[in-house]
Order: structure tokens, then sequence, then C-alpha cells
């Protein structure tokens, strides 16, 4: 007679939520632990409120974005895609929309939309939800025989850890998932953040606020002399350094971080060569030659920007436009085209968006996310060592490693 299997899943992020979904459909009595009194808190946040909820690409295009172990991931996003994702969603009522870069969001630019869909689907498949924290997984003779909590210890045949990473503290990620991994004989490879703003040596607190779009960033490796990262989008300043899309989006390429190590270069005028630029400039300069230059350069640069640009030209401000000098023109150019700033070091692990590092993958089975060393131990989302860019893939890889782990749990040995 068929025995239903019983599964916990520690975690009521996006990766747990999916995994208990599935669990559940394929026939197990499933219990979801959230130590938060509500589900969803970090996905409620993330994309500023309007969750980017996938990308909308091919499986093959879709692990060229994955920073961390690519490969491990074939399976789960073959198995559950991106398309599964928005059918998923869509089929939940939740319409969806494509905007730049493949990025899909809710119609209603809402991402407690998402949260919502999740929790009608875990309702409508009998999930039992517990809001207690997850103390210890409970082996024995190296298999998964339950879970103690703030409030008791329960029986089960699987447990699958979907506790996120360690970023975002605020929203319960605390690293609650690395510690069970490791009690129980899992390597935990090195947590660094990942999506993460960046400190500059230079104080830019003057121009904190000031937001630029379409402006070039580069990453150059101080060491090497090579250009690690370089990308058109938009960024901001902050009154540590730089943040925005473009700079979380470079963080990721820049490793082993040392002070000094890495520097910013900025272009505010892509679309410009530096000779189109400089007659650009002569031409603003023809049509205000009695000004001072400190007044000259609104049609070039935001407003809050200019004094601390006209420092970093090292033109006085008080000069009159018509006494500006060929070479002082040409330092005006340069620094629109390559404001550089030294890159101090990432902001806190809590402060990025996610964690780069965690279960090592070589200790997972990738078609199914069971331990390799535990029975009936699974993992799910950020806990597991794989990372990817800005873009909805980090939500898609907790939706495709959840499902997969959900589906296989519930399976009887």
């Amino acid at each position: 007679m068929y025995e239903q299997r019983t599964v916990a899943i520690i975690g009521g992020g996006p990766a747990g939520m999916m995994g208990a979904i599935y669990a559940s459909i394929n026939g197990a009595s499933v219990t979801l632990f959230e130590k938060n009194d509500r589900l969803g808190k970090k996905l409620a946040i993330t994309g500023k409120g309007r969750c980017n909820v996938t990308n909308d690409c091919e499986n093959s295009e879709f692990l060229k974005n994955v920073i961390s172990n690519p490969k491990f991931l074939y399976a789960s996003i073959s198995n559950f895609t991106t398309s599964d994702t928005k059918d998923f969603f869509e089929n939940a009522g939740v319409p969806l929309k494509t905007e730049r870069g493949r990025r899909v969001f809710p119609v209603s630019d809402k991402a407690i939309d998402i949260v919502n869909a999740l929790k009608k689907a875990l309702s409508d498949y009998g999930v039992t939800i517990k809001n207690e924290k997850a103390v210890k997984i409970l082996t024995e003779n190296g298999k998964v025989t339950g879970l103690k909590t703030s409030r008791g210890e329960y029986t089960f045949d699987a447990v699958i850890v979907a506790t996120g990473g360690a970023s975002y503290t605020g929203t319960g990620s605390d690293g609650d998932g690395f510690r069970f991994a490791k009690e129980l004989g899992h390597e935990i490879m090195p947590l660094v953040p990942s999506l993460v703003p960046l400190e500059t040596t230079e104080d830019v607190s003057e121009i904190m606020g000031v937001s630029l779009k379409n402006v070039v960033l580069k990453i150059k490796n101080n060491e090497t002399g090579k250009i690690v990262f370089e990308e058109l989008g938009e960024m901001l300043f902050t009154h540590f350094g730089i943040s925005g899309p473009l700079t979380l989006s470079a963080s990721c390429h820049m490793k082993n971080m040392a002070r000094g190590k890495y520097s910013a270069i900025i272009d505010f005028k892509p679309a410009l060569d530096r000779q189109t630029l400089d007659n650009r400039v002569l031409s603003d300069f023809s049509k205000q030659l009695n000004k001072d230059f400190q007044n000259s350069l609104g049609g070039l640069l935001p407003s809050k920007i200019i004094p601390f640009m006209i420092k970093r030209s090292g033109i006085d401000p008080t000069s009159k436009v018509n006494s500006i000098t060929k070479e002082e023109r040409a330092c005006l150019v340069d620094t629109l085209k390559a404001l550089t700033l030294e890159i101090y070091g990432f902001r806190p692990l809590n402060e990025a968006i996610v964690t780069q590092g965690g279960v090592k993958t070589n200790e997972i089975n990738p078609s199914t996310m069971e331990s390799k060393i535990v029975k009936g131990l699974y993992f799910a989302g950020e806990v597991i060592d794989v990372d990817a860019y800005t873009g909805g893939y980090n939500l898609q890889i907790a939706f495709s490693t959840g499902a997969l782990a959900g589906t296989h749990s519930a399976w009887a040995d």
C-alpha cells in the first residue's frame, strides 16, 4: 500500500514556496516552516517592489547569465523553464509584461501580486504553514528523520532547505541554511556580496542622489590593466560611492576585492567620441563666452554634479569661458568621457541583492537537488552556491531549483 511521504520546507521565500507547491502536487504531505510573521518578505520588496519575476529567454541564453556553477543548473532550468514560470503566474491570474533586457514583471508592477499568487497556490494544494524557527535537522544513519523547531520536534521523510542567503538580513536571511548544511557535513563556499553597491575611495557625498541615464560604466582591474565590465545603462551616486543597475551588475565581475584593485570609469557621453564632444563643448562655449566656466555646463550635465566635475577637471570655476585654453578643454572632455573613481570595496553583505557562495554544488545531485551526503535532505535557491546577473535570473533559479527539489522530495525511495 502506498504510504504518503512527509516533507518539511525550511523557508517561505520563492524557492521554499515553489518547493512546497511541487512537493504537494507530487503527492506529499507538506509543511512549510517560516520564522517571519509572513511569507515572501524579501520577495515583496524585490525590483523596488515591482518584482522582476524571470527573464524571457531560452535555457542556453539563461545559463550564460549565471555567474557561479551554470552547468549545475542545467537540469533544474530544463525541468522548470522561464516559460513555465510565466505560465504558472499567468494561470494564477497575474498577467505579465516583458520590458527592456527581456525582464518580466507583473503588469500591475506590484511584487505583492506574485507573493499572493504563491500563497494562494500553497493554500489550494493543502500545504500547512507554521510560523516557527527551524533549529536543527534531525538525522539517523545518514538519513533525514525530522525537524526540530522553536516549538518542538516533528518527524519527516524529507527536508528542503530554502532559507535564502545572507543578504537583506532584515527579511530573515541570516545564514541559518548554511549552518544546517555545515552541521550535516556539507562544505560552504565563502560567502561574498553579489549584485551590491560599491564604496569609492573618493568622497562623492556632495553628489549623492544624482542619477545618471545612458552612461557607460567600465570597471578596470588595476593589477592587470584589463576592463572586466563595460555596459550602457543607469547608475546612481550615493553618500558612500555608487549604486544603481549598472553598478550592481558590475559588482559580479569583481573577484577577490581589495582596496584599489579596481577603478570605475564613467563615460557621461558615450554617443560622442572625444572629437565630437570637444566640438559640442566649443559650440556651447561660443554661446556664452563672457560667462564664468562654472555657469557654462548646464547643457552637458545635471546641475548638482557640475561643481564636482569642475573640480575633477582642474579648471578654475571662475574663469571666463573665453579664456579657457585648448588644453583645459581637453581636460574637461577627458573628465566627461572617463571620470575615474577608485573602488574601496563592496558594501556589506546584508546590503547585497544576492549572496555569492553557499552549499558546494558537487555535494548536491543536480538532477534532484538532494544532498549526496544525507539522504532525504534537499536544497533550493540562494543557499546553494549559484548566482546570476541582475535581470530576473536569480528569482528563476529559486523557482527552478525549488520545483525540482519539491518534486523529488515527494517521491518514494
